[in-house]
Parts: C-alpha cells; sequence; structure tokens
C-alpha cells in the first residue's frame, strides 16, 4: 500500500508543486520571524555586552516615572556631585566617575536637517576621557565649552568632519553652535554602538543642556579593585548611597538592556508570525481543495484497491501518507526560504538603524520545530476530510464509470451556519470590549470562525451567484460552456473563491477601519482646531521634534497674528496612576483654538499648583472642582494640585492639564507643537513666511496652514495601509496559486470531454478561452465575496469604536472596484498554464481517455 501510495505521488508531481507551495510561503513567514528575532537578539547581546564592558557597577537615581519600551526613553533623574564622592569612599572601589548621558542630542547635519534616528538613541555626554571600549580617531577632546567629540558613524551619516562648526539641538535648550574637535570610534574597529548617534560635551555644558543643573550626574560609573567581585562590590555601594539608588553591575545592565530589546521585538515576531497564519489559513484551502480533487480523480483507482482488499483504514492512510510527504517537502523548502527571508530583514533592520553590524545567521530550534510543525500539521489537518472521502468509496465504483455526485449541502449549510454564529458571538464579545484582557484574542477567534463560516456558507451561494457573473460571458459558446463548467461543482468554486476571499476580506476590512479613522480624524480636527497656522513634525524616534518656546513669543509680535499657543506634554503620575499631561504657554488662547467649554469651574486661567481635567477624566477618577491630586512629574518632587476647572472631553485636549509653570520639571520642557491664530482680515501668505524665519534654528519642525497640517497627520494613516496591504499580499498570491491548482487538476480530470468538445468543433483559441472565462468568474467571485466579508467586519469595528472618535464610515468603493478589477486579471493569469495545456489535448487520445 505504500508502494503504490509513492509511486502515485511521483505520478501527479506538478499538482504536489502547486498545493506544497501554499505551505511553503506560509511556513516561510513563521521561520523567517524566528531566524530575524534570534539573529538581531544577539546582535544586541553583544551590542549590550561590549556598551557596559568598561562597567563593573553602576549607579544610578530611582527614575521618577516608568517607562515602557513603546512610551519612549527612560530617564534618570539627575543627583548631585557628592553622591560621586560617597561612591569613591566604599572600600573595594577603584575609580568612580560621575556621568553625564541622556537621549535627544541631535546633530545638524552638512544639508541643515537633523540626523534622525529611528530606533537607536541620539545620546549626549560629557567626555570622560579614552577606554578600552572608546578610542579618538581623528583630533583631541572638548576643553571649551563650545567644542565637542562626536562618534564616527554620526560624523558620516551628517557628512560633517574634524573642525567644521555645527549646530546642535537638545532637550533643555534651543540650538547652539559647536566646533567638531574630535571623532572617535569603538574597538573592534566599530564606528557605533548599536547604530547610536553620541555627541560627547564638556562635563559643565553637558550638564546644563542634558540635565539643566550644574554640579550634578545621573550615574556613576564604578571600577572595582583587584580581587573585588562586581557582585559585594555593588551591594557595598547600594548600602552607601541608600534606597534612592538602584545599583546593578555591568552584567546586569548589559542582561537588562538586551531582554528589553528583545521584549519590544516580541511584537514585531507576532506581527510577523499573525500574517504567517493568514497565509496558512488561505493555504488549508488550496491543500483541502487539492486532496479532493485527487480523490475525485482517483476514484476508480482507489475504488479498485479496496476490491483487491485494502480497508477503510489503509486508504485513509494512504491519502494522509501523501500529505504527510508533501508537508515534509514543503516544510523543507518553507524553512530555507525562511531562513532567506530572516537574513533579508535583519540585513535591512540593521541598514535601517545606520549600519548595524549584525550577529551571525543563525537557526533557531524554534524555527525549525516551527516549520516543521506547521508544516505538517497545516497539510495532514487540510486532507483529513478528503481521506475520510477516500475511505468510503465502495468496491463496485472500480467496475463502471463513475462521476462523483453532488451531495447535498444541508450538513455544510448548518455548520456554516454555526460556525458564523460563534464567530458574530466572540467579535460582538471583542468589540464591545466585554472579553476583559482578552479582548485582542476575542477579536482575532471571532474574525477566524467569521471566515471558516463564511467559507462553509459559499457553496450554498456559489451556483446562483457564479451563473449570475458568467451571463456576462455567455454572448459566446466558449463563455456559456466557461459559466457552465465554473458552477458545475459548488463545493469546489467555493473552496477555490474562500482562498482569494480571506485575502481581500482583512485588505477591505483594513481598509475599511483606516480610512474612517483617517476621515474621522481629519474631520474633528478641521471642526476642533481653529487656528490657521501650526508648527509641528513628523516624529522618527522615541522622542518628539521640539522647538525654541522664543519663537511664541516672536510669532504673538508678528503683524495680523491675534493668538498663539504652543503645546508640551509629557508621562507623569496623578493620583497614583500613570498618565499623559499636557499643559499649554497661553492657557485661554487654548480654550479659543480648541473651542474648550466648562463643564465646572474656571478654565481659563492655570495659576502654579492648579490644574484642569476633562469630564471623563474627572468622572473615572471621583474628582471635582476643589479636590486635589498629587502628581509627580519626570523631574523634581511630588506636588499637589488642585482641580479649579472641568471641560468638556475631546480628542485633542487631553486629560489633565498642568499649568505652564509646571513645564520646567517635563522631561523635555519645550513645546512640541505650536498653534497660530490670525486676526480678522489677516492672510495666511502673509504671516506664514515670518514664523518660516523665526524656525531656522528647529530643523525638525516646520509650520503648515491647518489642512496641511491635518492632511500631514492622516497620512501616516497611509503609510501603514500600504505595509498591511504588502504583508497580505502573500495570502492573494497563495490564493492565485489555488485558481491555477483547480484549474489545471480540472482540465486532467475532465480529459475526455474536452477531447469530444474539440472532436465536434471546438477550436483551440475557444477551448482556452472557455478556461479563461471558468478561472475569471471563479475569482471575481472569491473577490466578490472578499469585498462584502471585509466591508462588513471593517464596518463592524468601526461602529464598536465610535466611542473612541471614529465616528464616520467610509468604505472604499474605488479600492473595492479595483480589487474586482484586478481579480479578472487574476483570473486571467492563473488560467494561462491550465488554458495551454487544455489546447494541446490530442483529440484521438482524450477520446479515449479513461
Amino acid at each position: 500500500m505504500i508502494r503504490a501510495t509513492l509511486k502515485s505521488l511521483l505520478a501527479r508531481k506538478l499538482r504536489l508543486i502547486l498545493s506544497g507551495l501554499a505551505v511553503v510561503l506560509g511556513v516561510m513567514f513563521v521561520s523567517g520571524a524566528f531566524v530575524l528575532t534570534d539573529t538581531l537578539g544577539r546582535t544586541f547581546d553583544a551590542i549590550f555586552a561590549d556598551a557596559y564592558e568598561g562597567i563593573d557597577v553602576n549607579v544610578a537615581a530611582k527614575p521618577k516615572i516608568a517607562m515602557s519600551e513603546f512610551e519612549g526613553e527612560q530617564s534618570a533623574p539627575p543627583f548631585s556631585a557628592t553622591t560621586v564622592d560617597t561612591v569613591k569612599a566604599v572600600p573595594g572601589v577603584a575609580e568612580a566617575t560621575g556621568v553625564v548621558a541622556a537621549d535627544g542630542a541631535r546633530l545638524i547635519g552638512s544639508n541643515g536637517k537633523a540626523v534622525a534616528s529611528f530606533g537607536p538613541p541620539q545620546l549626549g555626554e560629557n567626555w570622560t576621557g579614552e577606554s578600552d571600549v572608546v578610542r579618538l580617531r581623528e583630533g583631541r577632546e572638548p576643553r571649551a565649552d563650545d567644542e565637542i567629540v562626536i562618534n564616527k558613524g554620526l560624523a558620516t551619516a551628517g557628512k560633517v568632519k574634524l573642525g567644521q562648526r555645527v549646530g546642535v539641538l537638545t532637550p533643555l535648550e534651543p540650538k547652539r553652535e559647536f566646533t567638531i574637535v574630535g571623532i572617535f570610534g569603538y574597538s573592534g574597529n566599530r564606528d557605533s554602538i548599536g547604530g547610536s548617534n553620541e555627541i560627547m560635551f564638556t562635563t559643565p555644558m553637558a550638564q546644563r543642556l542634558m540635565l539643566g543643573e550644574p554640579g550634578t550626574f545621573n550615574s556613576v560609573s564604578v571600577k572595582a579593585a583587584g580581587g573585588v567581585s562586581d557582585e559585594s562590590l555593588r551591594d557595598a555601594v547600594a548600602s552607601a548611597v541608600g534606597d534612592g539608588f538602584v545599583v546593578k553591575t555591568g552584567e546586569q545592565l548589559s542582561t537588562e538592556a538586551a531582554e528589553g530589546f528583545k521584549e519590544a521585538l516580541s511584537f514585531f515576531n507576532r506581527i510577523l508570525l499573525g500574517f504567517a497564519a493568514v497565509a496558512l489559513l488561505v493555504g488549508t484551502f488550496l491543500i483541502l481543495n487539492t486532496f479532493s480533487i485527487i480523490v475525485a480523480q482517483r476514484t476508480r483507482e482507489l475504488a479498485l484497491m479496496r476490491a483487491i482488499g485494502a480497508n477503510r483504514r489503509q486508504m485513509i492512510g494512504s491519502v494522509v501518507l501523501e500529505a504527510v510527504a508533501v508537508g515534509l517537502i514543503a516544510s523543507v523548502l518553507g524553512l530555507a526560504a525562511g531562513i532567506g527571508i530572516g537574513a533579508l530583514l535583519a540585513w535591512a533592520f540593521g541598514n535601517l538603524a545606520g549600519g548595524l553590524t549584525l550577529a551571525g545567521l543563525g537557526v533557531p530550534a524554534s524555527a525549525v520545530i516551527g516549520a516543521f510543525a506547521v508544516g505538517l500539521v497545516i497539510t495532514v489537518v487540510a486532507a483529513l476530510l478528503p481521506a475520510l472521502r477516500a475511505s468510503r468509496i465502495p468496491p463496485i465504483a472500480a467496475m463502471q464509470d463513475v462521476a462523483t455526485p453532488d451531495r447535498p449541502l444541508t450538513r455544510i449549510t448548518v455548520a456554516g451556519g454555526l460556525v458564523t454564529a460563534v464567530g458574530a458571538a466572540l467579535l460582538v464579545l471583542g468589540l464591545g470590549g466585554n472579553a476583559g484582557d482578552n479582548t485582542l484574542v476575542t477579536i482575532l477567534g471571532g474574525v477566524l470562525f467569521a471566515f471558516i463560516g463564511v467559507a462553509l456558507l459559499t457553496p450554498l451561494i456559489s451556483k446562483p451567484v457564479v451563473s449570475l457573473l458568467g451571463a456576462i460571458f455567455a454572448w459566446s459558446v466558449p463563455g456559456k460552456l466557461g459559466r457552465l463548467n465554473s458552477g458545475r461543482n459548488p463545493r469546489r468554486t467555493a473552496i477555490t473563491a474562500a482562498a482569494l476571499m480571506v485575502g481581500i476580506a482583512l485588505v477591505t476590512g483594513v481598509t475599511v477601519i483606516l480610512d474612517s479613522a483617517k476621515s474621522s480624524i481629519s474631520g474633528l480636527a478641521q471642526d476642533t482646531i481653529k487656528a490657521d497656522l501650526v508648527i509641528a513634525g513628523v516624529q522618527s524616534g522615541p522622542r518628539p521634534p521640539t522647538f525654541d518656546p522664543a519663537v511664541l513669543q516672536k510669532a504673538a509680535a508678528i503683524p495680523g497674528v491675534q493668538l498663539v499657543d504652543g503645546e508640551y506634554g509629557d508621562m507623569a503620575v496623578v493620583g497614583g496612576e500613570r498618565t499623559w499631561v499636557d499643559a499649554s504657554s497661553d492657557d485661554a488662547a487654548r480654550r479659543q483654538i480648541f473651542g474648550m467649554r466648562p463643564t465646572a469651574g474656571d478654565i481659563d486661567r492655570l495659576g502654579p499648583g492648579q490644574l484642569l481635567l476633562s469630564a471623563d477624566t474627572a468622572e473615572a477618577r471621583n474628582l471635582s472642582v476643589g479636590s486635589t491630586v498629587p502628581v509627580q512629574l519626570a523631574r523634581g518632587e511630588p506636588t499637589t494640585y488642585t482641580v479649579t476647572g472641568i471641560y468638556e472631553s475631546s480628542q485633542f485636549t487631553g486629560g489633565v492639564l498642568l499649568p505652564v509653570e509646571a513645564v520646567r520639571d517635563f522631561a523635555i520642557p519645550q513645546p512640541t507643537q505650536g498653534y497660530i491664530q490670525l486676526a480678522p482680515g489677516a492672510r495666511v501668505a502673509d504671516v506664514q513666511p515670518q514664523v518660516e524665519a523665526l524656525l531656522a534654528d528647529s530643523p525638525e519642525v516646520s509650520v503648515a496652514d491647518r489642512d496641511a497640517f491635518i492632511e500631514q497627520q492622516a497620512s501616516q494613516v497611509d503609510g501603514l495601509l500600504t505595509m498591511i496591504q504588502i504583508l497580505l499580499a502573500l495570502a492573494i498570491v497563495i490564493a492565485v496559486l489555488g485558481i491555477v491548482n483547480t484549474l489545471a487538476l480540472s482540465v486532467l480530470e475532465r480529459t475526455r470531454e474536452l477531447g469530444l468538445l474539440r472532436a465536434i468543433g471546438l477550436r483551440r483559441a475557444q477551448t482556452m478561452r472557455m478556461i479563461t472565462v471558468e478561472a475569471v468568474v471563479i475569482s471575481v467571485f472569491g473577490a466578490l465575496l472578499g469585498v462584502v466579508v471585509g466591508a462588513g467586519l471593517g464596518a463592524a469595528v468601526v461602529e464598536a469604536l465610535k466611542d473612541e472618535g471614529i465616528t464616520d464610515l467610509i468604505l472604499p468603493w474605488s479600492q473595492m472596484g479595483v480589487f474586482l478589477g484586478l481579480a479578472a486579471i487574476v483570473g486571467v493569469v492563473a488560467a494561462v498554464l491550465p488554458a495551454i495545456r487544455a489546447a494541446r489535448i490530442n483529440v484521438l487520445g482524450a477520446i479515449a481517455h479513461d
């Protein structure tokens, strides 16, 4: 039985290749995701080990606000130089160096723009001398306050050189000019560590620009004396400095930094695995259809096996063995492709991060296990139903010309209705916010069940819909035949179309959601923001672009300007809960520009020690006018504020507003956005160039009119949508393979029928047109299902997000039309090989074909 199965397998190489490709592509995503995360993980293990190589023990003050990887850089508060002296006095300390190191120092390159960083920090530090890790390659150390040294990677990125006068932006002060007096590199001939850009000042200037307080540091680097272990020195130093500090060994810092990065990387890994799941779901339809057709074509062969003694278990084993063989081959090829894709993505990440030196490519056990587990399981599960069908073939079928009759659709329709109902229930539960911590899993489960349910219901509607679509081509004999062929087997047509439906439904659903969000936000911004000009920049790293607060005062003095408001923001702990807080340079201007309406108290003016709350925030925290609440900012000590006003909630006004005096304790005490309202009769074209001139020293931001600003913010959604569409294109490619596979096997199944048609006068061109019509009808049917299901799912999500501000439902009619048009093209492309094969059939041989 095994020999017979293997011979049958080798006799049908083409169908195995086509069905196996679906598994290959899905496995490629799975193994590629694991290879990528393993390579980058080991890369950053090495990077952080090098970064802390010269540190035995590190001392830093406890952060006042805990920040996650996705919220920005964690900033350690400064402490006085006496702490450095305390550490030096600890027995076992050979050397203790006060260090200033904070993110946010941006060099202005030769092109007049700030050198961007897409992830790695942009550190401003004090020069503490050369070490085993840091070595000057050109020039000397900084001696004057207007001198800096930079790492070679930053010099290359900014296209600057030794002796050049450059501008530097820092979190606490506006642009300042410095002379580059030195360029340094790192051990191992590296130009940067992990793609970081580093600018080193004299210690007093670093304290002023990066910490805002003279005579302070934010960490102490400690070297142990001979014979003293890092762990024992750590404990001794911790005892000396007290509970207000975090003391760790260099090895601990390296491990924790690497783990933090891996946690952030795992999010990206889950995204890739999600797209792999979609590809494998589509591939399941393809494999199921392939094995169903194979079983139908081998009815007589399988019946003969039953007649000569094969039992039902052996019949099931025969089909499952074929599936295992396909799964094994596809898993091997998918793993190889995944290794290549993982290496390519790691290389792209390294270049995006500024020429990151990657660790050697490795294939973790998770990639291998995942590849074979997924490839085998998906293929075998998809083949189980056809295997059961094969076991039910009676031996008598070997003695007659058997045509596989259509079975009733009652069972599959009932099953489809039940599964769809389960999917709808899960979606309602998840989108309604009733799933607790399992909201995402519930929604994804609902989408999965919905897709499977619709796929099970598809045979019920395939015949009438396909007949209707085929009517477009019914003006010719080949068109009529293609229409009839596409509807002759509803199950087969439905499964083939369902594969395409999944990909297009996901693309359509995501498009509906993002377009609706974009329209809602744009509309709300148009209605809410009353400013004529907006100062802002595009954030490309963990810190937003900022500008000099003096720009606001100068802009207010421009003729024709009526109101100016600068916006500040930071993470804080308010009443024991972490939350985002805002501050405004002019509270009265903010109220008018954003149309803020009071619900209680006074919201026009905020003095020291006072704050405003949105109505939603006040209700959630059970606060009212006159309530007091403690607030801890990134700097300074906890301060008690009094609620003096409550305003109507809005997407653009935040939940907690502090007075401008609080900004000095923000991590970034510079405005991130500015709003300018013109006096009646003033022209934007007259005022905008004058504001642009004020921003000459702030190259990260620009000024635009309100419409351009809103469009710029909304356009970020388009980039996200494009990325998702590219990744989901893989599912559509697999669906196209499914159409090719179905048609190829269908042509083989109908060899005798095609020979008879040719014998009675159907020409080669007409035969090819008939196959093409069949393919186009099936693909357009799948696309039509996809846009309907996707639009429905997208509309459901938008409805559930009404309370979050997504009030507009936008159906992308033009894109849905494009999808249908592309589906027709896909059908034509998918039909090429099967149509050529059908046209080349030998008429006499086909008539005699059994």
